[in-house]
């Protein structure tokens, strides 16, 4: 396990460094690489989400456990939401970002508000359309656009339906049919951690050269402030509080989830990061895998801490410089607009920039704000997404040992 931590650190560091070099045929090979890893990851959430799924319920469906897990699942998962957005509010009360000026340079302001007017072309226009995607009318089309709500709900259906199939042969042969799919599964997952090494190597250099290149260095300061506070707070205060108050070791814990949210950190997807984030719960955390292979995908699609904290103070944000009021009220109400967004938003890369988008061109707020954010939106996606994992894993742990704990 240590050989293995000190392998991804030393490949993060040469990836950093090669990204610094600023060599253009390094850097497009560096891009080559990371895209290949995050297809492939892309490639295995699918089918790992299904399965994970449809198997546990197909096999724990008439159980009282199940229920106890579920019940758990959602409400630590709008306990901790509800804490990120509420650290969110709290930090933009303190810190208070002022207005922007958008007349200061009319070109570039006219470039980003083209450039989001074109992302809100794509984008639903209201809450109800982003619910009404998520309702299928197509079985194939899910699995085709990777549509991890639509695919949790599939699931559920098709692994309640199994479950409340009379005991059966036939029963017995589909159950054990999907149970050999997962476990096939599992060990192609195993094989591409074990060459996870290259893919930290080329992630990292993507980064370093977005940073050398100045992606980060325009940043809008008190806004940014809060949007990384948030993320700092909730991140190494606020989860482990949870777990101590839970009786378990956050050290611990977050140790054995590394590698998860290390690669949440790069790929910024928590649905592309659910293979490793199993294998790391089940493996190196001692989860039980009828609770990892459960919990862990239903949180990838609905446990948003990022995304809450982000949807809350951007919106306030963009409003504030609409020339809209922004009274204490008003927070509160957006504070519980932003949790139940969160828990609808895709865990895909910018989920949560275009929900926010969604929501600001919902009730007219000047877009041309989102179009500023924009630029630095890739680094507060990483932060977000490794946010969300980790999140995901105390989750998860928590639900573990209330388990165990009702059972002894």
């Amino acid at each position: 396990m240590k050989k293995q931590v000190f392998l991804w650190g030393g490949a993060l560091v040469v990836g950093a460094l090669l990204g610094m070099l600023g060599v253009a045929w390094l850097d497009h090979l560096m891009n080559f690489v990371a895209t290949i890893y995050s297809r492939l990851f892309q490639l295995l959430a699918v089918p790992t989400i299904v399965l994970a799924v449809i198997t546990t319920l197909a096999s724990f469906g008439k159980q009282r456990e199940t229920r106890r897990i579920f019940v758990r699942t959602i409400t630590y998962t709008l306990l901790t939401t509800f804490a990120a957005a509420l650290v969110g509010m709290l930090l933009y009360i303190a810190i208070a970002p002022g207005n922007l000026s958008l007349g200061a340079n009319p070109s570039t302001t006219a470039e980003q508000t083209a450039a989001v007017e074109s992302l809100a072309a794509d984008t639903p226009t209201s809450y109800s359309d982003h619910i009404l995607s998520v309702i299928p009318n197509n079985i194939v089309r899910p699995f085709l656009e990777g549509n991890a709500l639509t695919l949790i709900l599939l699931a559920f259906v098709i692994g309640i339906g199994i479950s409340r199939m009379p005991e059966s042969e036939r029963k017995d042969v589909l159950v054990k049919g999907l149970q050999g799919l997962q476990e096939l599964l599992f060990m192609l997952i195993r094989w591409l951690i074990w060459t996870l090494p290259v893919g930290i190597v080329a992630f990292a250099a993507q980064l370093s050269a977005q940073v050398t290149a100045g992606v980060v260095i325009d940043s809008l300061g008190k806004y940014v402030a809060v949007i990384i506070g948030g993320n700092a707070i909730q991140f190494f205060i606020v989860l482990p509080l949870f777990l101590l108050a839970r009786g378990i070791n956050p050290l611990k814990t977050f140790s054995a989830m590394s590698p998860a949210v290390l690669m949440a950190l790069f790929t910024k997807s928590s649905a592309a990061t659910l293979p490793v984030t199993m294998e790391s719960a089940e493996k190196r955390n001692g989860v039980s895998p009828r609770v990892a292979r459960f919990v862990l995908p239903i949180c990838t699609t609905i446990n948003m801490n990022g995304c809450a904290a982000f949807i809350l103070v951007t919106s306030l944000f963009v409003m504030q410089n609409s020339g809209m009021a922004i009274t204490l009220p008003t927070m509160i109400l957006w504070l519980f607009i932003a949790v139940f967004s969160a828990i609808g938003n895709a865990g895909v890369p910018m989920g949560c920039y275009f929900l926010t988008l969604s929501l600001m061109t919902g009730i007219g707020g000047d877009i041309a704000i989102m179009g500023i954010i924009l630029p630095i939106y890739t680094i507060i996606d990483m932060l977000e997404t490794a946010e969300n994992v980790w999140s995901d894993s105390c989750v998860c742990a928590m639900t573990d040992r209330d388990l165990r704990t009702s059972q002894e």
